[in-house]
């Protein structure tokens, strides 16, 4: 019988959650050609995480595979509180306060858990909570409280993240939790460490120092996600391992529209350094609730494959797709060699590929056995 995976070019990076961790599923999901389990260390214990990764590597070897573990940090995610109901709902020109010093929100206002946002804000700014869901403008900022009035409104629950429009919060890339993940993400021997939002090349060569002291030779994913990362791009990159074209927070602090052609800039950057390139955030999203991807979710992950992405990452939509094998059938096809190339093309997207590998192993001073 043939086997449901099929080798690709393109690689597919999971995210593993409570609906995808039992055996049985994860079984599955490498069967269906699962390449890298991403940890998401924004949720779970340490040793809720080193349970998956062990149970990750058993089934891995059991299939005769090699699945690669990604530890994504946390980082500075700067987030609302809590609600005495747990919800709200906001409606267009509603008051609404951001208040550092609150503990518990109701309809006319919410805490915060980045205690220096007054001091980032002023007048005029627009913040968006929940993705952009939320848009707030601020009109005065009083101590510890952001007042501001709602332009779009809409439900909002507890601990959902803020942006500030166009970037320029001071928060720095690792908080104290990340590094202790860095010591957690060295102990478990991951592959690869996501350093999320980082500002400059500074940020991080600061992870990898962490990372070198605790002992880990991970290789070091730099995600694109703030505004200010996009004028120091060169730097990250020479300074990174791989890049992640982390869409989601990147486009609410850019804007949606620019993202495309920020994408296409990233991947020719990262291919022109030799680094490798992942493709994230709502990939394939309504598989969530529905059986099979929209055709702009096809377009969307084969124009990332055509770009020269190396890998495309799954979120929410992981388990519901790596368990369909005809599902991942043709996610796997959209990584095959792209219709229409020629031998010639092909011979060079592997010499390109044999470059690209052999200066991440001199670079990362891996020793092949």
């Amino acid at each position: 019988m043939k086997s449901a995976y099929t080798p690709r070019r393109t690689k597919i990076v999971a995210t593993l959650g409570p609906a995808s961790s039992d055996e049985k599923t994860l079984a599955r999901m490498i069967e269906a050609g699962l390449d890298v389990v991403r940890m998401n260390f924004s949720h779970g214990t340490a040793k809720e995480h080193a349970a998956r990764v062990e149970m990750v590597r058993a089934l891995a070897r059991k299939a005769g595979r090699a699945v690669g573990v990604l530890v994504d940090l946390q980082g500075p995610k700067i987030r609302i509180g809590r609600f005495k109901n747990d919800r709200i709902t906001l409606a267009s020109g509603d008051k609404f306060v951001l208040d550092a010093d609150r503990k518990i929100g109701d309809a006319g206002g919410v805490g915060l858990d980045y205690k220096n946002l007054p001091q980032d804000v002023v007048p005029g700014d627009t913040l968006l909570l929940d993705d952009g869901r939320i848009v707030l403008a601020v009109t005065q900022v009083k101590g510890a409280r952001i007042h501001t009035v709602v332009e779009q409104g809409g439900p909002l629950s507890n601990n959902k993240g803020i942006n500030r429009k166009g970037g320029g919060l001071t928060a720095p890339a690792l908080t104290e939790k990340d590094m202790q993940d860095i010591k957690v993400a060295a102990q478990l021997k991951a592959d690869y460490l996501a350093v999320s939002f980082p500002r400059s090349g500074a940020d991080i060569q600061w992870a990898r120092d962490l990372m070198t002291k605790a002992g880990g030779r991970s290789l070091i994913c730099a995600k694109i996600e703030r505004a200010e990362a996009i004028p120091a791009l060169a730097e990250i990159l020479d300074a990174s391992d791989a890049v992640m074209v982390a869409r989601g927070d990147l486009a609410v602090e850019v804007g949606d529209a620019v993202v495309p052609a920020l994408q296409k800039r990233m991947i020719r950057m990262a291919r022109e350094r030799n680094k490798l390139v992942i493709t994230a955030t709502q990939m394939m999203e309504s598989m969530i609730n529905n059986p099979i991807p929209t055709r702009a979710e096809v377009s969307d992950v084969a124009n990332a494959v055509l770009d020269g992405t190396d890998a495309v990452m799954l979120s929410a939509e992981t388990a519901r797709i790596l368990k369909m094998p005809d599902v991942n059938s043709r996610l796997s096809d959209l990584g095959a060699e792209p219709v229409g190339s020629t031998a010639a093309e092909f011979d060079a997207h592997i010499k390109s590929e044999i470059v690209k590998w052999a200066k991440v192993i001199k670079d990362a001073n891996v020793e092949l056995q």
